[in-house]
């Protein structure tokens, strides 16, 4: 299995913390976000190769960091330099099949997000399940549900539909940046972008993928954290203080 991590983002939310310095490098607790994500992963023991996608204003950050890091990590530079020409998280990830050649599965990842439990187990969901799997967990605000994925799924975890930032969203169960493609699946980006499925957010593919092929989604048994601005990046430190 193979890791995409999706840092190409700007995080002008987070100004002044990221405006010269991208936000999975941001520390919580002494540790950099992706220390928190990478770290959980290798424990796994699946992933021999860490794929991370940068923009070019931030890639000689993400290299010198991958340099100093015991684990495989390939810095990709996807060529942008601002959030207004940014290439979108789906055709970051073609990027990222094409450039490395990826045809094992790949756990694709928000570089941002964290998580206060363990991916192992979705790691080994994915698995027995031998489908391409992402991540659900029930969201009560619907105004929350406008601004992210939404399932709705079966009594077998099979999603039946899913939509990115619906204005009416038709269930509860929202979806992280946390994916397992399988390899059967991975040829299957680069045609879903030539269909027209969205580009910038990436569950947008997997709304389409689930159209074509089998898809479950795996219930998370804990919280994640999206830290989009100086209050959630705070809120977070207190989070993780006893973690240290």
């Amino acid at each position: 299995m193979k890791c995409v991590i999706l840092a190409a983002g700007y995080a002008t939310r987070l100004y002044p913390l990221t405006e010269n310095f991208p936000k999975p490098l941001l520390k919580v607790q002494g540790k950099t976000i992706l220390d928190w994500l990478l770290e959980d992963i290798d424990s796994a023991g699946c992933v021999d190769q860490y794929i991370l996608i940068s923009n070019h204003k931030f890639a000689e950050h993400f290299q010198k960091w991958a340099d100093n890091h015991k684990l495989p990590i390939t810095v990709l530079d996807d060529g942008t330099e601002n959030n207004e020409t940014r290439l979108g998280a789906v055709r970051d990830i073609q990027f990222a099949i094409e450039k490395e050649k990826l045809t094992d599965d790949l756990l694709v990842i928000a570089g941002d997000n964290l998580l206060d439990f363990s991916l192992v187990d979705y790691i080994e969901y994915q698995k027995n399940k031998n489908t391409t799997c992402i991540m659900r967990y029930y969201e009560p605000d619907i105004n929350k549900l406008r601004k992210a994925g939404v399932a709705v799924v079966d009594d077998q975890d099979r999603i039946i539909s899913m939509e990115e930032k619906p204005a009416e969203p038709k269930s509860n169960w929202c979806t992280p940046p946390f994916y397992i493609y399988k390899a059967e699946d991975v040829p299957l980006v680069k045609k879903g972008i030539g269909s027209g499925c969205g580009v910038d957010a990436p569950g947008s593919f997997i709304a389409w993928l689930s159209g074509q092929t089998t898809v479950h989604a795996y219930e998370m048994p804990g919280k994640r954290y999206d830290i989009g601005n100086l209050e959630s990046y705070q809120m977070v430190q207190e989070i993780y203080r006893g973690l240290k």
